[in-house]
């Protein structure tokens, strides 16, 4: 997995620990998505989502601002309305 700089917003760093989401996910999605996505509402971020075995495939959804140096995380969630279609 290659080394990529991010910064956390406070949001998406309260949704880690309230989702228990491990970094090694997060970086996973972040360096390898199975899927981007524009955001529906803001074209200038970015929707990153792979499968996470650990946690039985499901999807993780990582918004990001793709502008920003380092990489900019506004929020991360499991997506369940995508599980099984990666």
């Amino acid at each position: 997995m290659e080394n990529v700089k991010y910064e956390l917003s406070q949001h998406a760093l309260i949704r880690l620990q309230e989702r228990k989401v491990e970094s090694a996910w997060l970086e996973q999605v972040i360096t390898q998505p199975e899927k981007t996505e524009p955001d529906p509402d803001d074209p200038a971020l970015e929707h990153r989502l792979a499968a996470i075995a650990e946690r039985g495939y499901r999807v993780l959804r990582v918004v990001c601002d793709p502008r920003a140096t380092p990489l900019k995380i506004i929020t991360v969630h499991f997506d369940r309305s995508v599980k099984g279609k990666l």
